[in-house]
């Protein structure tokens, strides 16, 4: 039986929603996790840095391209005391200038994922995945990389079925 980890990082305060501006007390990646742990057994963990971005989403986006332009590694507050027991890590973000947020890169830097699965989702308003599947194969080198799957953000507390479906499809369920 394989021991199966969710990590993801979720942001809440203001948030895009197709096209609007909306403040949420929980953020769709985590929303999408809370149903996930609904449908199968394992830990999770919240990617959480020491300094947040911003609550006000225009300058958050802005930090966030900065980290990313900067190839920064935000300091997390903390970390699992390791990845041994798990052969699968679900991993889970919201897409942030195409990619995956840079609090993720230095969760990934963290840990050898050499034979582990990693079930890559991203929570979106439209841009999907982005370049973030090809990048998880750069930070996670000797995972497997399974295809992702991408969830409209402002659907996300709907988004059961489909993340049951991919689950399945990836022998998580």
């Amino acid at each position: 039986m394989t021991k199966t980890l969710i990590a993801f990082f979720s942001r809440a305060d203001e948030n895009y929603f197709g096209g609007a501006m909306r403040y949420v007390k929980v953020g769709n990646t985590e929303i999408v996790v809370n149903n996930m742990k609904n449908l199968i057994d394992a830990d999770t963990f919240k990617i959480e840095m020491k300094d947040p971005y911003s609550p006000v989403y225009m300058t958050c986006i802005e930090e966030a391209k900065k980290d990313l332009r900067e190839n920064a590694r935000p300091e997390l507050i903390n970390y699992p005391d390791g990845l041994d027991g798990y052969d699968t890590v679900i991993l889970g973000y919201p897409n942030y200038w195409g990619t995956m947020p840079m609090a993720v890169v230095t969760f990934l830097d963290r840990f050898d994922f050499t034979g582990k699965t990693i079930l890559p989702f991203c929570t979106n308003e439209g841009s999907g995945m982005g370049s973030s599947e090809r990048d998880l194969k750069k930070y996670a080198p000797g995972a497997d990389i399974k295809r992702g799957l991408s969830i409209t953000g402002s659907r996300a507390s709907d988004s059961t079925g489909t993340v049951e479906k991919w689950l399945k499809a990836n022998g998580a369920i």
